[in-house]
C-alpha cells in the first residue's frame, strides 16, 4: 500500500521527517529516494529530531555514513556516490543495519538488494509549484503492519493552524 501526501516546503519536509521519526524503531530502515534536490536530506534531518539527535545533521554524501548518538541512535547513509554495492559492504553497512539504531539510506533504491525486506521507502518528488514535493511512502515488510495506522495519520495535515505562503526550497540532498 502506498500513501501519499504532499510538503508545500522545506518546513512541511522536515516537520513530516519529525512525524515519520516518531513512529520509528531501533533497528528500522528507512529508503529515502528522489532526484537531486527534492529534500531527502531535510527530512532525515526531521527524523534525526523525532530520534533526539541534537547534533547538526549533514548530508554523507562524501563520507556515506554519519553516526548519531541519540536516545535512539541515528545512522544516516548516502549512497550516491557509490559505483559498487562492495563499497557499502566495504565500510561495514551490514554491522550497522539492525540492532539499536535507526537507519536512513539516501538513494537506497540503488543498493535495495542488500537492505532488509522490512523497511520504510519514502518517495520525494517535485510537486505542481518549486518549494512543492509530493511523497510517496511506502511501508514492507511485517514490522510495519502494527504501525499502518499511525503511518497514515502521520501522512495526514499537521496538527496546529495552517502555514503561511510557501517559502524556502524544499531541497537538501
Amino acid at each position: 500500500m502506498t500513501l501519499r501526501t504532499t510538503t508545500r516546503d522545506a518546513a512541511e519536509t522536515h516537520a513530516l521527517g519529525q512525524r515519520l521519526g516518531a513512529l520509528l524503531r531501533p533497528g528500522d530502515v528507512v529508503v529515502l529516494d528522489g532526484d537531486l534536490g527534492t529534500g531527502k536530506t531535510v527530512m532525515a534531518k526531521g527524523i534525526a529530531v523525532a530520534l533526539g539527535v541534537t547534533d547538526p545533521v549533514v548530508s554523507p554524501t562524501f563520507t556515506v555514513v554519519r553516526e548519531y548518538d541519540a536516545p535512539t541512535p541515528f545512522v544516516h547513509v548516502d549512497v550516491y556516490r557509490l559505483d559498487h554495492l562492495q563499497e557499502l559492504h566495504d565500510l561495514g553497512f551490514d554491522d550497522l543495519v539492525g540492532g539499536d539504531a535507526v537507519t536512513v539510506v539516501e538513494w537506497g533504491e540503488r543498493v535495495s538488494a542488500v537492505l532488509p525486506s522490512d523497511r520504510l521507502r519514502v518517495l520525494l518528488e517535485p510537486g505542481a509549484d518549486d518549494d512543492e514535493r509530493v511523497v510517496s511512502v511506502d511501508a514492507a515488510g511485517t514490522t510495519w503492519g502494527d504501525r499502518r495506522d499511525a503511518l497514515g495519520a502521520a501522512l495526514g495535515p499537521a496538527p496546529g493552524p495552517a502555514p503561511g505562503p510557501a517559502s524556502g526550497a524544499a531541497g537538501g540532498g
